[in-house]
């Protein structure tokens, strides 16, 4: 996983936080309070919940951040979060402590990279890409 993940404050601004992504080629950032996750802020959140209905950019990330977040504990095992990113389809997961502190992001890449569990990697990549919609 990736430690220590930059985070915004709610009241960032949806420009600052856009900026912030382009600078460091991430569609997605945390949302804390301190390091207490309060949701997630994605580049398609900006562009759908922000740009689309209009929003400032002068206006705050908790308007448009996602905030029921996906999370695995870090020392859940590996297939456990895999399992997570597979059944919802997503690609990164929120790393908490059991105090439910942010720590880090694990991502598919991390996955495929870092473990030596070739069949868990390969049927998380399946599962996460395949539609929603069949």
């Amino acid at each position: 996983m990736s430690r220590e993940p930059i985070v915004v404050a709610p009241g960032t601004t949806l420009g600052e936080t856009a900026q912030l992504m382009r600078d460091l080629d991430v569609g997605m950032i945390p949302v804390c309070d301190g390091n207490t996750l309060l949701g997630m802020i994605t580049d398609r959140d900006i562009a759908i919940r922000g740009v689309a209905s209009q929003l400032d950019p002068a206006s705050g990330v908790e308007e448009v951040m996602t905030k029921n977040v996906l999370y695995c504990f870090e020392d859940d095992p590996i297939e456990k979060a895999a399992k997570l990113m597979e059944d919802a389809q997503v690609r990164r997961l929120v790393v908490l402590t059991r105090d439910k502190s942010l720590i880090g992001i694990l991502s598919l890449g991390d996955l495929a990279t870092r473990t030596e569990e070739r069949a868990t990697v390969a049927e998380a990549v399946k599962a996460i890409s395949e539609p929603a919609f069949h």
